[in-house]
Order: C-alpha cells, then structure tokens, then sequence
C-alpha cells in the first residue's frame, strides 16, 4: 500500500480521501529539516504547503519518494531540477485558489477606495471623524490591469460588474481575447496615465520585476491608488513610498512584499497605506479545494499511474514515455527560447514534426512546447495545463506533420504568428537524445539551450567578436560555448552564447551599444 506524509498543515478532508483511496497517510507537521531526513525516506508521497521546504538534501534521503504534491499554486520551496533528477513528480493546484486571490484584490481595491481600515481604527478610537475619510466611488473608474491571466481575467470580469471601465497591459493578450474579457488592450504607458485604480496579477520574472518602477511611477495619473496581490518585487517599494508621501500616489494595498514575513517594512505607518500578510489564497473555501485536489492528484498517481497538473512531467502513458522524454524536452526548450525573444501578442502556434518525430504522439509535445512558451509568462503552467491556458488567451495552436525526412532524420520545429508575421525556430535530437537547435528565425545556427544565454543579433563585419568578447571580459562573465549562424556574408548575424551566470541589465546595455547591434537579450533554460 502507498505511503504518504502530510508534513504542512492541511484540511482534514485530504487525509480522509488518500484513505479512500487505499492510501496510507500520516499528518506530522512542524518537523525540522533534519527530522524530516529522517523519516522521509519511509515514503511513497509528500504532501505540502509553504511551510516544508523539500531541498536537495531532503531529497537526497526520500529513497522511496514518487511524488511531491503542493497544495496550492507557488512551487518555490521545492527544488524541482533536484526533484526531477531524483525522479520524483512535482504536482500543484494552480487554480485553486484563483478566485480567492482576485477577491482579495478587489477586497484591497474597496479598502483603499473608503479608507476603510483607518477609518476603522479612528472610529474604534472614539474620534468620529466623519469628514475626514472622503473617500471615492469605484462606479465609472478605470481599473489599470497589469496581467491578464487566470486571476486577472477574473478581477476583470468583477471590476466590470462594479461598472468600472478595465484596461489591460499583457503583452501576450490577443485582440480577440480582450474583445471576450470585455477590456481595453493598452500599452504600459497608456495604462500608467489614464488608470484610477492598477492591480498587479503576474508573475514574478526578469521582464515583471519592478515593473512598477520608479520611472513607471511618474506616468500614473495624479491619486492613483496600486493593489499587489500577486509577487512581492513587481512594485519598486521605496519608490512607492515616495510617491505615497508625496501625495502623488493617493494609495497602495500590497498582500505581497519583496521580503516576507515583512515585519519591518519602511511602507508601515505610511498614510494611505493597507497591507495584509499575504492573505491572497487564505479562505476556508480556498484552503479546502487545494487540499482536496492534491489528495485526488496524488493518490491518482500512486494508486493508477495518472499523472495531473505536473510541473515535470507531461500526461503520458508507460509506453509512450521513454520515447518521447527526449522529445519532450526538445520542444519545452524550442517552446520557451520563442517565447523569451517574440514580444507583442501572438496569436498562432504551430508545431511541426518531421522524419521519425512525425511518428509519435504529436499531443505532450505540443503541451511542452506551450508549457515552455507560457512558463516565461505565468507561473501557473505546466504540461497538463498549457493547452487550456492557451485557448483561454486566444492562441490557435495547430499541429502539423510530414512525415518524409528532409535535412535531418528527425525534426521539430514551432511558427508563432503575430502582428509582425510569422517566425520559426527548429531543433533535432543528435544520437535521438541530445536537444540541438538547428534553425533560428531563418538562419541556420547550431547550439544547445542551457543555463543562461545571451542572444544578440548584429551586422556581420569584422572585428565584431573581438569587441562582443572584451564587453564579456570586461563584465568578468565567461563564456562556455559560443554558436554563430549568418544568412549571407556582411548580412545579418546571430550568436547565442552560454555565459557562467546570468546577464544582467549593465551589461546588456553595453552589449547593445557596441556598433552594429540590432538586438541583445538574456536568455534562461
């Protein structure tokens, strides 16, 4: 019988269906790292909330561990490159706790619109300060969504039920899907001078990070009032408690902080100010249905093989498995290097198996694909999920196959479609294992997709790479492998370079203003 040890605490009903399931389960919570080590090993599963960190090193004693099941959406406590490496499925319930967070924002929206928490404690003091608290109507006001994902498109649909006008900054959000949520696709700057009230429902990555910078700050409208329910880290805090003290910022409601617990954050006591502990996913319902869902998904897969809502593992059979994992892993790398370096909405993907690939089940591969693309746009998606996400953010995906060989015995390659046209990436498997990029936007080029990157695209002259390699050396960042593809002789060139450790924002900009450069990005995988 399978074991599975719920180490966080839970609702009782996940116990009660493991057990249902034929499940054996034990419910020990608040152990140490190092009491964990000791009785993990014991273990077929390990069901958890934010509390149990699953490390390497707890990893490294989990000798009989399956499966890893997060009751909620955010994986950050688990170390899933290890977790893979060790074979262990990583699951999570993604959208659990959606509605509860977009409630919650529209919750902090209200506060800040009636100042409701100050008014609270003037009123409990015995002050009665009725002219004080003038507050504002949300009737007619336009809500700044930054983010249209799942959580967004529900804060959306709310706020058009309080009869307020909703713009929306995604780059990934197509006209058609905008025209279904009944919101204004905008720009970021547009967005910044026209928004009332702006909500924040992204995840956090190197594009989103402080994207409510300082800069971005000065172009909201006069008394604009920001909700972050989703990442601590999209708002430049220090910047928003200048703007706050300024009055230019008429009010902030932050859930989520760039250092939690925040206990000594220098926005406390500041006017106009709201804060909750990151109560986003904090209701009975919420905390019920994640641990409802992670018990169904877990036994499912101890007790059937099922596999739901993996974060490392697409829905496959036992036979189709060992087959397609090189593949799988082909098309999650082509999927996230398009998506890293196409911008603005797309509306089209197209993923094309040719030779021996055309052979297998085009279906986990698409999902990898897509789970690669959408991963450097939500932190919600997996293998299992990525199709649904894509149709609800308008994207047609078609599958195509031709079974003929052409260049190469076996190829995949994935056509986004948008505003701009339509551009491909292609890649092969050498010795049907090793994932190798073989085409990028037109150009032949070959290199493996690992670690960091940097991708610059740039005039072919002479003495270009000298110049590109000092920049590097200058910046101490080494280069490991360097890959150089050019459509024609003094035309346009391409180099993607592995670097030791990510490029930061300097030394791009150096790197984009050395003569000749069209484009330079940092990429990751």
């Amino acid at each position: 019988m399978p074991k599975v040890l719920i180490s966080d605490k839970m609702d009782p009903k996940a116990a009660q269906i493991f057990r249902e399931r034929g499940v054996e389960v034990d419910e020990i919570t608040g152990k140490t790292p190092d009491e964990l080590k000791a009785i993990i090993g014991q273990y077929d599963g390990l069901a958890i909330r934010s509390s149990t960190k699953v490390t390497k090193e707890i990893l490294e004693h989990a000798t009989n561990l399956k499966v890893v099941g997060r009751a909620g959406i955010g994986v950050d406590n688990v170390d899933i490159p290890a977790a893979s490496a060790k074979g262990v499925v990583v699951m999570n319930t993604p959208f659990g706790n959606s509605i509860t967070t977009a409630e919650h924002a529209i919750a902090l929206m209200f506060a800040l619109a009636r100042q409701l928490p100050e008014a609270d404690a003037s009123t409990q003091a015995g002050k009665w300060e009725k002219n004080r608290f003038m507050g504002v109507e949300l009737t007619a006001k336009t809500l700044g969504l930054i983010g249209a994902g799942n959580i967004g498109s529900i804060v959306a649909d709310r706020a058009r039920g309080l009869k307020m006008k909703v713009v929306a900054f995604d780059p990934f959000l197509t006209p058609e899907r905008a025209i279904e949520m009944g919101v204004e696709k905008v720009s970021l700057d547009d967005l910044l001078a026209r928004a009332d009230f702006i909500t924040l429902h992204t995840p956090l990555t190197d594009q989103t990070r402080n994207i409510l910078s300082a800069e971005a700050l000065a172009k909201t409208k006069k008394g604009v009032r920001i909700i972050n329910c989703a990442r601590g880290g999209l708002i430049d805090e220090a910047a928003l408690k200048e703007g706050l003290d300024s009055g230019h910022i008429g009010g902030a409601a932050l859930d989520v902080f760039v250092e939690e617990p925040a206990k000594a954050s220098p926005l406390f006591g500041t006017p106009n100010f709201v804060s909750t502990p990151h109560l986003g996913a904090s209701t009975t319902e919420a905390q019920v249905n994640v641990a409802i869902q992670v018990a169904e998904q877990m036994a499912d897969f101890l007790v059937s093989g099922g596999v739901t809502n993996a974060l490392n593992m697409p829905s496959l059979s036992a036979e189709e498995a060992p087959k397609l994992k090189p593949y799988m892993a082909l098309a999650e790398k082509l999927g996230s290097l398009v998506g890293q370096l196409t911008t603005g909405a797309i509306t089209r993907i197209s993923v094309h198996t040719e030779g021996a690939a055309a052979e297998l089940n085009a279906k986990p591969i698409t999902s990898a694909v897509l789970a690669g693309f959408l991963r450097n746009q939500t932190d919600t998606v997996n293998m299992v999920n990525a199709p649904l996400l894509a149709r609800d953010r308008g994207v047609e995906v078609r599958e195509v196959r031709t079974e003929r060989e052409g260049d190469y015995h076996t190829l995949l390659r994935v056509s986004v479609k948008t505003a701009d046209g339509e551009r491909s990436v292609a890649g092969t498997l050498f010795g049907d294992q090793a994932p190798r990029l073989v085409e990028l936007f037109g150009i032949k080029v070959e290199a493996d997709l690992v670690g960091p990157m940097l991708y610059v695209v740039n005039e072919d002259a002479p003495g270009f790479i000298g110049r590109l390699g000092t920049a590097l050396g200058e910046a101490g960042v080494n280069i490991g492998t360097f890959h150089l593809g050019r459509r024609q002789a003094g035309g346009e060139a391409v180099l993607l370079l592995s670097v030791d450790e990510p490029v930061d924002a300097d030394l791009l900009a150096k790197v984009k203003a050395l003569p000749g450069v069209k484009t330079a990005m940092g990429l990751t995988f």
